[in-house]
């Protein structure tokens, strides 16, 4: 069995720790560090056990689980590996390209796993949609969120937008030809809703937009594609996948039949929603990287996957600033 210690007791961290601790068949969880006292203390009530060093900690376990700022995210992540520990990761994986490059190479050379925190390729609506998914040309995706002040501290690119610049590096096998972006700053010191297009050398476009000041949430992405259509809830966990078919024989009264014209096939409109079982995300993934763990391999979101998300948003984040969209230029 796997022990793991987890480094950040906040929010996020507390669903970690409970999760931890309902895989008890995957992980021994033996401790937290936390230098903030309240985090702590609210842990600490719950029976979890506080170490007051990370070198301590990082001694007792074969895992650690990093769900502390971003901030921090390098310095701990880097201390782990040089000591043999495999890493989770919160996104986004680093603050800096820089540190991300110098994370894979650490990694590489240490041989440890490394998984990052893109929870959406866990969703049970991408999971059932994704067979489906395959050469998409146009894709449009929104993510919005009601104002939140604990959100404003990081950009809404790296807060918000990464989840689906995630989704759609992995679902998108080519380059980026070109990236744009445009973005305003309505109530925080950096834009709180903003749209990137994203051009690929294979034709296909991506339209994000992404806002933490709207009015309700969604969640929401579109795949398009050669004969079929794709839709994906991720808030609601539901999908839709809508394909075109060649009529081989006389349609039903109820089938929606397109008629291309003369000397053409006719095509069938088949819609139905893949039946979608509830599931818990997070749970999922943290138990994905122990199975990487033990069974040596790349885990489903690598660092390699981490590092590419997180360069194309510091690419948007750099139109904007390009655009006069970015006030603060430190994040």
């Amino acid at each position: 069995m796997l022990k793991i210690g987890l480094f950040g007791i906040g929010h996020l961290g507390k669903i970690h720790a409970r999760l931890i601790t309902e895989l008890s068949n995957e992980f021994e969880f033996v401790g937290f560090y936390d230098p903030n006292d309240t985090n702590a203390k609210a842990a600490e009530e719950l029976g979890l056990r506080r170490f007051a060093s990370i070198d301590v900690l990082l001694d007792m376990v074969d895992a650690i689980d990093i769900v502390t700022p971003t901030l921090s995210h390098f310095e701990i992540a880097s201390l782990a590996i040089r000591n043999s520990k495999h890493v989770f990761i919160e996104k986004p994986v680093t603050q800096t390209n820089e540190e991300a490059k110098k994370l894979r190479l650490l990694a590489n050379e240490a041989n440890v796993k490394v998984q990052v925190g893109h929870v959406e390729r866990f969703n049970p609506a991408f999971k059932h949609a994704l067979p489906f998914i395959n050469k998409p040309l146009f894709i449009e995706t929104h993510r919005l969120a009601q104002y939140n002040p604990r959100g404003t501290d990081v950009p809404v690119v790296l807060d918000l937008m990464i989840h689906d610049l995630d989704i759609i590096l992995s679902t998108v096998k080519s380059t980026i030809r070109r990236i744009s972006a445009s973005g305003v700053a309505v109530v925080s010191e950096t834009p709180d809703i903003t749209n990137a297009r994203i051009e690929f050398d294979n034709g296909c476009v991506a339209n994000l937009t992404a806002s933490r000041i709207s009015m309700k949430n969604m969640r929401k992405s579109r795949f398009f594609q050669k004969d079929a259509y794709i839709s994906i809830d991720f808030l609601e966990k539901s999908s839709e996948i809508v394909k075109m078919t060649t009529l081989e024989t006389e349609p039903d009264p109820f089938d929606i039949v397109f008629d291309l014209g003369e000397g053409k096939a006719k095509k069938k409109i088949e819609i139905f929603k893949p039946e979608i079982s509830e599931s818990n995300a997070i749970k999922e993934e943290l138990q994905s990287f122990a199975e990487c763990i033990k069974n040596d391999t790349v885990p489903i979101v690598s660092i390699e996957d981490g590092e590419y998300a997180l360069n194309v948003a510091l690419q948007i984040m750099e139109k904007l600033k390009s655009n006069g969209n970015l006030i603060q230029e430190n994040i």
